[in-house]
C-alpha cells in the first residue's frame, strides 16, 4: 500500500532538496495533499491555537451543537442524512480586510493568538506557492501574481469542530467534495482522525500527526496548472468517540482575479 507523503520542510537547505522537490512533485500529481512537517510554524503557536479552540468550543459552540441536534431529531434518525454536516463552524477572514474583530464570543487573547497564527500560514501558503512554481518550470511568483485581484489573494480560515456522532454511520462529518479554491493549509487534531481522500477510486484515511500541517489543492490550482496538479475529492467521517478539531486556512483567488491555464504548461506551445 502507498504511503502517505510526509513532506519534511528543513530538508529544503540541504543535500535532500531534489529527492523532497520530488516528493511535493509527486505528492501534486498523484495525491492532491500531502503533510508538512518543519514547516517553520512555532510549535508553541499551534498547541496555544488548539488549546484556545478547544476551550472557545466549550465554552460557546458545543451547547448551541446540541440544541440544533435536538431540534433536528438527529440523534434519533435511521436513514442516511445526505443535506447536513455534523460540523460546528465559525469562519475568520484575513485578506483582503480581516474581520477577525467583529467575531462574537472570541476573547481578545484568542483574536490576537489567531490573528498570528493566520500570519505565519499565509506566509507558508506564499512559500509553497513558490515552490510549486519550481516545480512546474513557472517563474518565481507566478501562482501568487495569478492569485492576485484588484485586492489581493482571499485568505479565511474554516474553524470546525466535530462532536461525537451517535449515527457515524448515517451522517457524514463533512460530505465529499473538492475545495474550489486555491492551496489549503489545514492544522487538525492529533487524536481524533476522520479525514479521508478519494485515491484511485479508495478512500484512504490523512493520517493525524502531532504539529503537522496538510496540504492540499484546490480547483483553481487545478486549473492554473493545466491539469497537471489536482484537486481531489475528500470527507471527515464522523466518529462515535472524541470532538475532532479541524483549522482549515483557505488561500485562494481574489475575487476578480481571471484564472486560466498558465501559457507554459498549455501542450503545442
Amino acid at each position: 500500500m502507498e504511503t502517505f507523503p510526509v513532506v519534511d520542510m528543513e530538508k529544503l537547505n540541504g543535500e535532500e532538496r531534489g529527492t523532497t522537490m520530488e516528493m511535493i512533485k509527486d505528492a501534486c500529481e498523484n495525491w492532491g495533499f500531502f503533510e508538512l512537517v518543519n514547516h517553520g510554524i512555532p510549535i508553541e503557536r499551534m498547541n496555544t491555537v488548539e488549546r484556545l479552540t478547544k476551550e472557545h468550543y466549550k465554552k460557546t459552540m458545543e451547547e448551541r451543537f446540541r440544541e440544533m441536534v435536538a431540534s433536528k431529531g438527529l440523534e434519533a434518525v435511521q436513514s442516511e442524512i445526505d443535506d447536513l454536516d455534523w460540523e460546528s463552524t465559525f469562519f475568520l477572514r484575513h485578506l483582503p480586510v480581516s474581520n477577525i474583530s467583529e467575531i462574537p464570543d472570541l476573547d481578545e487573547h484568542y483574536r490576537k493568538v489567531m490573528k498570528e497564527f493566520a500570519q505565519g500560514l499565509e506566509k507558508l501558503a506564499e512559500q509553497l506557492l513558490d515552490l510549486l512554481c519550481e516545480n512546474l518550470g513557472l517563474e518565481k511568483g507566478y501562482l501568487k501574481e495569478a492569485f492576485y485581484g484588484s485586492n489581493g489573494p482571499n485568505f479565511g480560515t474554516k474553524v470546525s469542530n466535530y462532536p461525537p456522532c451517535p449515527k457515524p454511520e448515517l451522517i457524514k462529518g463533512l460530505r465529499a467534495h473538492t475545495d474550489a479554491g486555491g492551496i489549503i493549509l489545514l492544522f487538525q487534531d492529533d487524536k481524533v482522525s476522520g479525514l479521508q481522500l478519494l485515491k484511485d477510486g479508495k478512500w484512504i484515511d490523512v493520517p493525524p500527526m502531532r504539529h503537522s500541517i496538510v496540504i492540499n489543492l484546490g480547483d483553481q490550482l487545478e486549473v492554473i496548472t493545466n491539469g497537471k496538479y489536482k484537486s481531489v475529492m475528500h470527507r471527515v467521517i464522523a466518529q462515535p468517540d472524541g470532538t475532532r478539531m479541524s483549522i482549515a486556512s483557505f488561500y485562494n483567488p481574489g475575487n476578480d482575479a481571471v484564472i486560466y491555464p498558465a501559457q507554459a504548461l498549455v501542450k503545442g506551445r
